[in-house]
C-alpha cells in the first residue's frame, strides 16, 4: 500500500467516527437517500429504453437528476457530512453543506443535458443502437475503465477517501462558507464519478437496476478500506461490460437493447 493510499485509508477513520457519534443526521440521510431512490423509481417506471435513452425536457430531467444524485450519493457521503457536523459543533450548518454538494451534482446535470442534446442534434440517427450505438456505448464502458487507472481519478478518489483532510484544507466559516465547502467536496465527487455517470447513460440512464448497480460501485469505492481492490474491481467490471456491450449485449443482465424493449423505439437523447 502507498503512502498516499494508507493517508487516504487512515482518513476513514475519523470520517466512520463521527458517523456513529452523529446517528441522527446519518439516518436523516438515509431516509431521503431511500425517499429519493422510491420517486425516481415512480418517475422512471417505463421509461428504460437502454443506451442513450431520451432525457426528456431540461426540467423534468433536472429534476429527476437531483433526487437521483440524492438516492445514489448520500449513503456515501453521508460520512463526510457527519465529520462536517462534529466538526462545525452546529446542526444548521450541514443542511447547507449537502445544498453546496447537490449544486455541484445539479451542475454536472446541467452539462451533461447540454452534451446529450447536442450530440443528438449533431449525430441525429447516428447514435441509434443499429448504428454507432451500440459502438459509442462499448467504447464509452471502456474508456471509463480505462480512467479509473488515471492520476487524476486517483486523487479524487483520495479527497472522497480522506475527509477529515479534505475539510481540514478547505474550511470556510459560515453558511457561505458551508456551502462553498459542500461544493468543493461535490466538485472532487464529480472528478470521482463523473466516468462512471457516463457508463449509467450508456447502460440506460432510465434503468433503475443499472442505477443502483452504479450507486454500489460508487459507494464500495469510497467506503471499502481496500482502496487497490475497489479500484481494480471497478475497472474489471466496466472494462467487462464494455466488451461484452460490443461483442454480446444480449449476455448482459439487465440491458435494454433500444428497439428490443417494451416501449418503442425513442429518439436518442433528444430534448
Amino acid at each position: 500500500m502507498t503512502d498516499v493510499e494508507s493517508a487516504a485509508d487512515s482518513g476513514l477513520r475519523p470520517a466512520y467516527a463521527a458517523t456513529r457519534t452523529q446517528l441522527g443526521l446519518v439516518a436523516v440521510l438515509f431516509a431521503l437517500a431511500a425517499a429519493g431512490w422510491w420517486w425516481t423509481v415512480g418517475q422512471m417506471r417505463g421509461m428504460d429504453d437502454g443506451p442513450w435513452s431520451s432525457l426528456g425536457t431540461f426540467g423534468w430531467f433536472l429534476g429527476v437528476w437531483v433526487v437521483m444524485m440524492a438516492a445514489m450519493m448520500f449513503p456515501s457521503v453521508a460520512p463526510t457530512v457527519a465529520l462536517y457536523s462534529r466538526m462545525s459543533r452546529t446542526r444548521l450548518l450541514p443542511p447547507v453543506f449537502t445544498a453546496g454538494y447537490l449544486a455541484t451534482w445539479a451542475g454536472a446535470g446541467v452539462i451533461a443535458f447540454i452534451i446529450g442534446v447536442a450530440a443528438s442534434r449533431v449525430a441525429g440517427d447516428n447514435l441509434a443502437w443499429d448504428n454507432a450505438g451500440r459502438a459509442v456505448a462499448g467504447t464509452t464502458l471502456i474508456a471509463a475503465a480505462v480512467y479509473e487507472l488515471t492520476p487524476l481519478k486517483d486523487v479524487c478518489l483520495g479527497k472522497c477517501r480522506s475527509p477529515l483532510g479534505t475539510l481540514l484544507g478547505s474550511w470556510r466559516d459560515g453558511w457561505s462558507g458551508a456551502f462553498r465547502m459542500g461544493a468543493g467536496n461535490g466538485a472532487w465527487c464529480v472528478g470521482c464519478c463523473w466516468a462512471l455517470m457516463a457508463s449509467l447513460f450508456a447502460l440506460g440512464v432510465m434503468s433503475v437496476t443499472w442505477m443502483a448497480v452504479v450507486a454500489g460501485i460508487i459507494a464500495f469505492e469510497k467506503t471499502i478500506p481496500w482502496r487497490r481492490l475497489a479500484t481494480y474491481g471497478t475497472t474489471v467490471i466496466l472494462f467487462s461490460l464494455g466488451v461484452l456491450v460490443l461483442v454480446a449485449p444480449g449476455a448482459v443482465p439487465g440491458l435494454t437493447q433500444p428497439g428490443q424493449g417494451p416501449m418503442p423505439s425513442m429518439t436518442p437523447m433528444s430534448s
